[in-house]
């Protein structure tokens, strides 16, 4: 099996994939090694800071005390941004859209790329290109209803969904019987609270707590 199918099928195995961005260095640490305590093996670090990059190295820098943990880079717009994440060590890029310059680099660098979609025209061309999993972007504007159209006119490709997830069962398991394979938790899972606070034991726990109910909806 190719690595950038092993990387989607470990991302659909865990069903949850969280994603957050943090100025400071060991901030960003600290919630990646809670993440990973509560049991989360795929983690998407957002480029949407000017410290992105940096403290993207310093968390591929402690990956290894880590076992079997998949660190992906997202909002990547641009084939140079590509580049320069790959070069640091993402296991996989992920973007709020599709554009043709990352989806080269992701091809000729052979790495799971996960495009944003929002339309089937979008969700073509990225099946097309053969991506083989797409992000379903914003949820909240499109609803699990969309999910459910749309999954009978295009096999062979798999969802996610951001944006519009709650961290509770009941919307969770919303999402998941519309027919996605993972959903995508931001300031919901890592809220504002937790980091201002340090309260990261909390984040552990409400991770865990999620890693059961999917694995339970699965």
């Amino acid at each position: 099996m190719e690595r950038e199918e092993v990387v989607i099928e470990q991302i659909c195995a865990g069903g949850l994939l969280p994603l957050f961005y943090h100025d400071e260095e060991e901030t960003c640490i600290k919630v990646v090694k809670a993440l990973y305590d509560g049991g989360i093996r795929t983690i998407e670090f957002t480029n949407r800071g000017k410290n992105s990059l940096n403290n993207f190295k310093a968390l591929v820098a402690v990956k290894a005390e880590m076992p079997g943990l998949l660190l992906g880079i997202g909002t990547i717009k641009t084939g140079e941004q590509a580049n320069s994440f790959i070069d640091a060590g993402a296991d996989f890029l992920v973007s709020p859209v599709f554009d043709a310059t990352v989806s080269d680099v992701a091809y000729m660098q052979k790495i799971a790329w996960i495009p944003g979609c929002m339309t089937p025209t979008e969700i073509h061309t990225a099946q097309q290109a053969g991506c083989r999993l797409v992000k379903l972007f914003p949820g909240n504007a499109l609803g699990p209803g969309f999910v459910e159209a749309i999954k009978p006119v295009f096999s062979g490709i798999r969802f996610v969904v951001t944006g519009g997830v709650d961290a509770t069962k009941e919307n969770i398991e919303l999402w998941m019987k519309s027919g996605v394979a993972g959903v995508g938790l931001g300031s919901k899972l890592i809220t504002p609270a937790i980091l201002q606070s340090g309260n990261f034991e909390q984040l552990t726990t409400t991770a865990a707590s999620l890693v059961s109910i999917i694995q339970q909806i699965k």
